[in-house]
């Protein structure tokens, strides 16, 4: 299980145009690594409008953000074409890397167990070693004062992680 302060676990897989990605590509960068679920599906969609709507916040704080699912290339070309997305989304069909950094495992629907993606967000520092994890990750959450969204938390704790 990853934990903060330990190496990230490196990966390689292909995105949404088929090339591969690894992390060691974005060294002395930071990278927001996200888990979800599926493509096209409401809270996964909300999740990468959300991201994408923040591309260009992260970008100024230097960072990458790398959505991973288990779908297909060809799911996330067609995920990305339609919601129009400008985030890289990761394709994991043998769940190695969701695996590796503990976003899959058990989960309960209506009192039926079953193993999924567990909603998950990763800050990963320049050099590469986990900043801040989110687990069974809330994409919007209600409160008396308005909505917060998990977007707006990550980019946040980055910043606050960058003036350490």
């Amino acid at each position: 299980m990853v934990k903060v302060g330990v190496k990230a676990p490196d990966f390689r897989l292909q995105n949404q145009d088929d090339n591969y990605v690894s992390l060691k590509e974005f060294a002395g960068k930071w990278v927001v690594l996200y888990f979800y679920p599926k493509d096209n599906t409401s809270g996964c969609t909300k999740e990468a409008c959300d991201f994408t709507e923040s591309f260009k916040d992260f970008e100024k704080l230097d960072a990458a953000v790398l959505g991973v699912s288990p779908d297909s290339t060809l799911s996330h070309r067609n995920f990305i074409d339609k919601q129009n997305l400008r985030i890289t989304l990761l394709s994991d069909p043998d769940k190695k890397v969701l695996k590796a950094y503990g976003a899959w495992g058990i989960k309960k629907n209506y009192g039926k167990e079953y193993e999924g993606v567990i909603r998950s967000t990763y800050i990963i520092s320049p050099e590469k070693k986990v900043s801040e994890i989110w687990s069974n990750v809330k994409v919007r959450t209600k409160r008396k004062n308005g909505e917060v969204r998990h977007v707006e938390i990550v980019k946040e704790t980055l910043k606050e992680l960058q003036k350490k």
